[in-house]
C-alpha cells in the first residue's frame, strides 16, 4: 500500500501542500438540471468549507499559501477545487481559470473535484490539453456501489456511469482519485466491501475513504434527528479499513484513510472529530491485518 505523501515526497523531493480553492461552479443534483437540494449528506458548502473565499485565482492561491506558510514552510502545492462539480460549467471560462493556477511554478498538479455525469466531451479535451502542462487529477465520489442506497442518498448517477467517466478519464490519460464512505443506514460490512470490490475492478490511481459524517443542514442530518441508526465505532471503522485497503490494486494510491470535516458541522459520530485517534486506530488495524498469517 502507497500513500499519496510519500509517493509526492518521492517524486518531488519534497512534501507537496494542497491549496482548496474556488472555481464557482455548482452542482448538477443542486440546480435541478440532475436534482435538487444536492446528495443527502453534502453540506451546503458542497464539502469545500476549508476553500478560499471566491475571486481571482491568483489572489485565492496567495491566501492559502499565507494561511499554512507560518506552519509548513511549504514552497510547492498541489491546486485542489474541491467545492461542487468543478467540471459543470463553460468549458471556456474553466480551462482559463484553471491554466492560470496551473501555470504558476509553484503549482506541481490540480486536482479538481467533480461527478462522472460532468464530463461532456469539451470537458474531456480541456482535461486533456491541461493534463499536457501538468498532472490533473479528477477527483470523483462513487460513496457506494450499492444502487439503493444511492437512490436514496440522492447521488444522482448510476454505477454504470460512474464507470464510463473513470474509462474516458483513463483514455485521456488522467488520474482518477475515487471517494468512497462508509457507514451509510442500511448497508453491511459486506456491502461496504462490495463497493471497494466495485473500484478496485476499474483501478483508480487513487482513493479516498471516509467515515459518514451526519452533517448539521443536511437532509441526513435531519433524517437521524427523526431516527438515528447505529453508527460504526472508530474500531469498526478501522478494522474496516484494514480490510478495503487489502482489497485495492498495489498501484492505487491512498489520498485519505479517513476524514476532516469542520467539527461544528459534525453531529456525529463524535469520534470523527479527533483525528489523530482515529487515524492511529487504523493504522493498528492495516498493521494487524498486513503482518497476520493470511497475508505473510
Amino acid at each position: 500500500m502507497r500513500y499519496l505523501s510519500d509517493v509526492l515526497k518521492e517524486k518531488y523531493g519534497e512534501k507537496i501542500y494542497r491549496l482548496t480553492l474556488s472555481s464557482g461552479c455548482t452542482c448538477p443534483n443542486r440546480d435541478g438540471l440532475v436534482a435538487y437540494g444536492g446528495c443527502a449528506f453534502c453540506s451546503e458548502g458542497g464539502s469545500g468549507e476549508f476553500a478560499a473565499a471566491l475571486r481571482p485565482i491568483g489572489e485565492q492561491i496567495e491566501e492559502a499559501k499565507a494561511l499554512i506558510a507560518n506552519k509548513t514552510g511549504a514552497k510547492k502545492f498541489i491546486a485542489y477545487f474541491q467545492a461542487y462539480s468543478n467540471t459543470y460549467g463553460d468549458a471556456l471560462r474553466l480551462e482559463k481559470l484553471y491554466q492560470e493556477a496551473i501555470s504558476r511554478p509553484e503549482i506541481v498538479a490540480i486536482s479538481l473535484g467533480t461527478r462522472p455525469d460532468c464530463l461532456g466531451d469539451d470537458i474531456l479535451a480541456m482535461l486533456a490539453r491541461l493534463n499536457g502542462i501538468k498532472p490533473v487529477w479528477v477527483e470523483m465520489g462513487l460513496q457506494t456501489a450499492d444502487e439503493e442506497t444511492a437512490k436514496r442518498m440522492n447521488r444522482g448517477f448510476s454505477d454504470e456511469c460512474y464507470a464510463d467517466a473513470v474509462r474516458k478519464l483513463h483514455g485521456i490519460g488522467v488520474e482518477v482519485v475515487a471517494h468512497l464512505i462508509f457507514g451509510f443506514p442500511g448497508e453491511t460490512r459486506e456491502d461496504m466491501l462490495n463497493s471497494v470490490r466495485f473500484l478496485a475492478a476499474l483501478r483508480p490511481e487513487g482513493v479516498k475513504l471516509q467515515m459518514l459524517n451526519i452533517l448539521r443542514g443536511t437532509r441526513l442530518a435531519d433524517e437521524y434527528a427523526g431516527s438515528p441508526w447505529r453508527l460504526l465505532t472508530r474500531e469498526e471503522y478501522a478494522d474496516l479499513i484494514a480490510e478495503a485497503v487489502s482489497l485495492l490494486p498495489e498501484e492505487t494510491v491512498v489520498h485519505r484513510l479517513t476524514g476532516d470535516g469542520k467539527r461544528d458541522m459534525i453531529i456525529a459520530p463524535e469520534w470523527v472529530k479527533d483525528k489523530k485517534r482515529a487515524l492511529n486506530a487504523i493504522r493498528r488495524a492495516i498493521s494487524r491485518d498486513f503482518s497476520s498469517p493470511a497475508r505473510a
